[in-house]
């Protein structure tokens, strides 16, 4: 008679046998002994790992790395803290809430990857014309003697009008307006734009 059908018949210990006990025989690695507890626990391991996955294949792989779990670290089981199947159901719960955490990080790499990419070749060229044009644009300005640069940077990007740059440099506006018309002018031709 084969070892694993002695663990169930009743001169063995027959299926009241006490996982408790077979976990022990398992810990000094009695192959049947973990015969008789994978018959035990695979159903209600798989079932509680099926509530928390839902999905039947992820489920059996999360099973088996369990079971394999049992086998390996049976010495780490502790008859004194609970039972063997409440050790056995709180890996299997352990491990079903680490694969649900790991699936749901993967996804949230995968949107990120997804934004991250989302930009075309088109936002990328536009960009890249962009900062070239900047660049010039800064170039440019450079080029302008001091008073027109001013006077350009305030009505340009501070959105002063003729009016509002002359009182706040105290200077007339048709003054302005010759400065800004020569520092347009200058800006065009460094820039090389046709007129």
């Amino acid at each position: 008679m084969p070892a694993s059908e002695r663990l169930r018949s009743p001169a063995g210990g027959g299926p009241e046998c006490d996982l408790d006990e077979l976990l022990g025989r398992v810990e000094r690695g009695d192959q049947a002994a973990y015969e008789v507890v994978y018959d035990r626990l695979a159903g209600p391991v798989f079932g509680l790992i099926r509530t928390v996955l839902r999905d039947p294949a992820q489920s059996e792989e999360v099973a088996q790395d369990v079971l394999l779990e049992v086998w390996r670290g049976a010495d780490k089981f502790d008859p004194a803290r609970g039972s063997a199947m409440t050790w056995a159901t709180t890996i299997a719960h352990r491990r079903a809430v680490d694969r649900v955490r790991s699936v749901a990080a993967e996804a949230h790499r995968d949107q990120e990857s997804a934004a991250r990419l989302s930009l075309t070749t088109d936002d990328v060229a536009d960009e890249a014309v962009a900062s070239i044009e900047r660049e010039r644009v800064r170039r440019c300005l450079g080029s302008l003697t001091d008073i027109q640069r001013e006077s350009v940077l305030l009505a340009y990007y501070g959105g002063y009008t003729y009016p509002d740059v002359a009182r706040l440099l105290d200077v007339a506006v048709a003054t302005i307006k010759t400065r800004i018309r020569d520092g347009l002018l200058r800006m065009r031709d460094c820039m090389g734009v046709a007129a």
